[in-house]
C-alpha cells in the first residue's frame, strides 16, 4: 500500500508539473496546422515490399505487411487532448511530423490500440477518412471513430479476424483504456498482424508483461520504451522492453512511444540511450533506430535484393 501511495503521489506531481501549463497555453494560443512542401507517396513506396515500416513519431507507425498497408495509432496533430470547439486543449507536439497527414490517406487498415488521446486522435482520423479504409478498435471505442470509413470493427481481447489476406489477432497488454475519468469500460489491445508469411507485433502501451512470451516467428516487434517515469506501472522501461523483446525472440525491434510528446519526467533522449545500453552488442543487429519518416525495409520481397541491415 505504501508503494502504491508513493507512486500515486509522484504521478500526481508529474501531472501538475506538466498539464496546467499546457492547458493554459492551449487557451492562450492555437498552434497552426503543420505545413509540408511535398506530399511523399509513402503508401506507394511501401507497397512493393513484403515487410517495411515508417515510424512517424510517438506510437504512430505505417507498415506494409504482405499485400496490405497498416497504420497504427495515427497521431499527427500539433496538440493532443480534449477538443473544445475547434481548439485542442492539451500537450503540444515537440516537433512537426516528418510527413503530412495527407500522405497516409488511403491506407488499407488503421489499428487503434486504445482510446488515450496520444493514440486515438480524432482530428487526425477525420483527415484520414476514406471509404476504402477499415478501422479496427478495442471494445467500447467504435463511437469515437468519425463516420466515413469503409467499416469500423471492434475487437475484444483474445479475438481474431481476417481482413482480406491479413490476420489480425488481439492480446491483452498491461495497460488501461479509459479516455476520461468516466469511461473505464473501454478496452485496450495489442495486435499481432500476419500476412504473406510476415508476422508483426504492435504491442501498444504496456507495462512489463509476460503476455507476449508465447508468440513465435515474429519478424518485427513494435514496443514502447518511453513515458515510464513515474508511469512504470503503465509503460515499460527501455530495459523491460528489451527483456520482452528477447523473450519474444523476434527478428527486429522498432522502439516507439518516445521523443514526440512530453508525457513524463525522463529526459526526451533518455529512452533510446537506455535501450542501447540494455541491448549492448545486439543493438546494431536487432534494433531499428530510424529517423522519423524514414522508410525501413525489413523484407523487400522476391523482386528486391535484401540489404544487410534493414535500418538503412
Amino acid at each position: 500500500m505504501k508503494a502504491k501511495f508513493r507512486r500515486t503521489v509522484r504521478s500526481v506531481r508529474s501531472g501538475f508539473r506538466r498539464y496546467p501549463r499546457a492547458i493554459l497555453d492551449s487557451f492562450k494560443r492555437a498552434i497552426d496546422p503543420f505545413e509540408h512542401e511535398e506530399l511523399p507517396e509513402l503508401i506507394h513506396d511501401l507497397y512493393p515490399h513484403q515487410l517495411a515500416a515508417v515510424w512517424l513519431g510517438h506510437a504512430t507507425v505505417l507498415a506494409q505487411v504482405g499485400d496490405h498497408s497498416v497504420l497504427i495509432d495515427p497521431v499527427m496533430s500539433p496538440r493532443i487532448g480534449m477538443r473544445l470547439g475547434t481548439r485542442t486543449i492539451g500537450l503540444p507536439r515537440l516537433s512537426p511530423p516528418a510527413v503530412p497527414t495527407a500522405s497516409l490517406k488511403g491506407v488499407d487498415i488503421i489499428l487503434i490500440t486504445h482510446a488515450h488521446f496520444d493514440h486515438l486522435d480524432r482530428p487526425t482520423l477525420v483527415d484520414l477518412i476514406d471509404s476504402d479504409t477499415t478501422v479496427v478498435v478495442p471494445s467500447g471505442c467504435r463511437k469515437l471513430i468519425p463516420y466515413g470509413f469503409k467499416r469500423v470493427i471492434e475487437l475484444a481481447q483474445d479475438d481474431e479476424i481476417n481482413i482480406a489476406s491479413l490476420s489480425v489477432r488481439t492480446l491483452e497488454p498491461a495497460h488501461w483504456g479509459a479516455r476520461s475519468v468516466l469511461d473505464r469500460h473501454r478496452g485496450f489491445n495489442a495486435y499481432v498482424v500476419e500476412g504473406e508469411g510476415q508476422r508483426v507485433l504492435f504491442a501498444g502501451d504496456t507495462a512489463h508483461t509476460q503476455v507476449f512470451d508465447h508468440l513465435e516467428n515474429i519478424d518485427l516487434a513494435v514496443l514502447g520504451i518511453g513515458a515510464y517515469d513515474p508511469w512504470e506501472h503503465m509503460h515499460a522501461t527501455p530495459e523491460q522492453a528489451w527483456s520482452m523483446f528477447e523473450k519474444i525472440g523476434a527478428s527486429y525491434l522498432l522502439p516507439v512511444h518516445h521523443s514526440t510528446f512530453e508525457l513524463s519526467e525522463e529526459p526526451i533522449d533518455e529512452p533510446m540511450k537506455r535501450l542501447k545500453a540494455a541491448a549492448g552488442d545486439r543493438f546494431e543487429e536487432c534494433i531499428i533506430d530510424p529517423i522519423e519518416g524514414e522508410l525501413v525495409i525489413i523484407n523487400p520481397g522476391k523482386n528486391h535484393v535484401q540489404e544487410d541491415n534493414p535500418r538503412k
